[in-house]
This record gives C-alpha cells, sequence and structure tokens, in this order.
C-alpha cells in the first residue's frame, strides 16, 4: 500500500509526496498553489512545474529535513519507526518543529 504525505510551504498546502508499492518516490504541486503568484518551489530541486517529479530514492531535500544522531533515535523509538525508513519518518515527525517554511503531513488512509 502506497504512503503519502502533503507537503506545506509554510501554511499552504504545496503538494504531495508519496511512496508507492515498488518504492519509487514521486512529488507533485497541487495545481491550485501553482496558480497563487505567490507561489515558491519547495526547494531549488523542484522548481515549480505541473509535472510530477519521480526518484528511486527519497528526493535529497525531503532527507534533509529528517533529524540525526540521538533525535533519530529517539523518533524511531516513540514512533516504533525502522531507522531505515526515512520515508515514514518523514511522515511522523516533520508536520513541527523543523528547520524552514517546509512541513509534510502524513495522510492517513
Amino acid at each position: 500500500m502506497s504512503q503519502v504525505g502533503k507537503v506545506f510551504y509554510g501554511d499552504t498546502l504545496a503538494g504531495h509526496i508519496e511512496r508507492r508499492d515498488d518504492g519509487a518516490y514521486f512529488f507533485v504541486y497541487q495545481p491550485d498553489y501553482l496558480a497563487r503568484p505567490d507561489a515558491r518551489p519547495v526547494s531549488l530541486t523542484l522548481p515549480l512545474r505541473r509535472e510530477e517529479y519521480n526518484s528511486p530514492v527519497l528526493f535529497p531535500f525531503f532527507s534533509g529535513l529528517l533529524a540525526e544522531g540521538n533525535l533519530k533515535d529517539l523518533q524511531c523509538r516513540l514512533h516504533r519507526i525502522d531507522p531505515d525508513d526515512d520515508f515514514t519518518r518523514l511522515l511522523k515527525t516533520t508536520r513541527h518543529d523543523v528547520i524552514g517554511a517546509v512541513t509534510v503531513e502524513e495522510v492517513v488512509p
């Protein structure tokens, strides 16, 4: 079953990120976000466009939002996440208290 997260720029829904069943990652901007005159890319490596981005690994920008070291260990224990599962950690731990304007919220099926 694929996993999906809502990607926010500030308080505005900017797009969605997904890990599909085959392990591939996708990111796409929301059409209404792209139509905004103040729309900004979530990352320089993910410029604004209608087409989805895809990657066999988690996009480096999103990996950069993740905690490291002792905080990573604590998050994995508290949320019962495999330390090697960066995508689940992204969905469970980056909605609040991250550096920068971009946050990710898990979409619960």
